[in-house]
Parts: structure tokens; C-alpha cells; sequence
């Protein structure tokens, strides 16, 4: 199969138009009843949940957001290893929220406009959710926002440079690497990225990066 290219700082194949957006809203609540493509749970080895748990450290009693956290699966780990923490479990579609576990904080909400005050969170992740976001710019700058200075963020999902590998709805976007740095580094303090596999001794084989910031 062919790769190209599509950077989305260069060319937006999709705008945010309201009904784009009740379009893509509609879509995830539709995917709720969907457990095979769209899970309530993860098998804890995956290194993606790894990356997650190592880049946010012993965050104690401290808050984390799960951005577009789906059925919870990633923040239900995330609370097994700090119980004492508040984590808040938040996505576009409510009928996902549902299936998330009752010891998580849930709220609904738009990632391009994040339902808390700034700087309320120790720290947040967005596992292949950013992607759907449409006006990445923005998501990412509300993800910095609601993380306090020093304050840990972890973005996981998909590498422009393997665009066509898989069928994609039309208004998911992938991304450069230096492209979504470069968004990072107007509010963090520091960013770094690697490649990724779903299994720490695969070799990753490009498609999935993880960038790793401090606000």
C-alpha cells in the first residue's frame, strides 16, 4: 500500500462546521454499543499504557485528565496505579462515558473547549483523541491550559508519514512529528517524542509517536 503525506498545517482537508461536528459527535455515540472496535478495557502490558504511567510519574493525590478517554479504559489503569489521585475521565460522547468505571471523575465535554479552569490538572493525556479534534491548534492549546506549570502531558496517536495505512473517517487528521512539537513548545517548557509499538520489545514500526511535554 502507498503512503503519503498530508501535514495538517499546511492543508485542512476538513473545518469545523457545525455539522461537522454534530457529525462527528454522532458518530461516537453511535460507536458506544461497538465493544469490538471500540473497547471498555486494555490489556495493562501495552506499552502505550506504559508510556502514560512512566511520563506522569507519582502524581499522589493529584488530578489527571484522560482526553477524549472513550468507554475509560486508559484512565481506569491510570487510577489502579495512583488510587489516591482524582482522575477525570472526559469525552465528546456521552453514551461512551457510561461504560467507564464509577471511581473515575466523568464529564463530557469538546476538547477545543475544555470544561475546567486553567491550570486545574497535575497532569493529562490524549491517547489517538487528538486526532479527531479537527482544529488541532486549538485542542492542543486547551490541553496546555488546564495543566498547571510543571505539570506532565502525554499525546499518543497516529504518524502522518504512514497516512493511508488505515481506513479513517474524513475528518481525522495525523501528525508530523516536528508539526505537533512545534504546538507543544508554545506552552511547554519541554517536549520530546519517540516512536512507539503497542509492545515494549516490538520494534516500533513508525506508525504510532508519543510525545512527552512539561508545561
Amino acid at each position: 500500500m502507498k503512503f503519503f503525506e498530508r501535514p495538517f498545517s499546511k492543508k485542512k482537508l476538513t473545518e469545523l462546521t457545525p455539522d461537522l461536528a454534530a457529525e462527528i459527535r454522532r458518530s461516537f455515540e453511535d460507536s458506544a454499543a461497538d465493544e469490538e472496535h471500540f473497547p471498555s478495557t486494555i490489556d495493562p502490558r501495552i506499552y502505550h499504557v506504559k508510556v502514560i504511567l512512566d511520563w506522569l510519574g507519582d502524581i499522589g493525590g493529584g488530578r489527571v485528565l484522560d482526553v477524549g478517554c472513550g468507554k475509560g479504559r486508559f484512565a481506569r489503569l491510570v487510577k489502579e496505579r495512583h488510587p489516591a489521585a482524582t482522575v477525570v475521565a472526559m469525552d465528546l460522547a456521552v453514551s461512551m462515558l457510561g461504560y467507564a468505571d464509577a471511581n473515575l471523575a466523568r464529564a463530557a465535554g469538546s476538547m477545543l473547549d475544555l470544561p475546567f479552569a486553567a491550570g486545574s490538572f497535575d497532569g493529562a493525556y490524549a491517547t489517538e483523541s487528538l486526532e479527531h479534534a479537527v482544529d488541532i491548534e486549538r485542542a492542543v492549546g486547551e490541553i496546555c491550559r488546564v495543566v498547571k506549570a510543571g505539570g506532565r502531558i502525554v499525546v499518543i496517536d497516529k504518524n502522518a508519514a504512514h497516512w493511508g495505512k488505515l481506513k479513517t473517517p474524513q475528518w481525522e487528521k495525523w501528525f508530523h512529528d516536528e508539526e505537533l512539537k512545534k504546538l507543544l513548545r508554545r506552552h511547554c517548557s519541554h517536549v520530546e517524542s519517540k516512536p512507539i509499538s503497542y509492545w515494549e520489545d516490538v520494534e516500533p514500526d513508525g506508525l504510532f509517536l508519543a510525545w512527552l511535554a512539561v508545561r
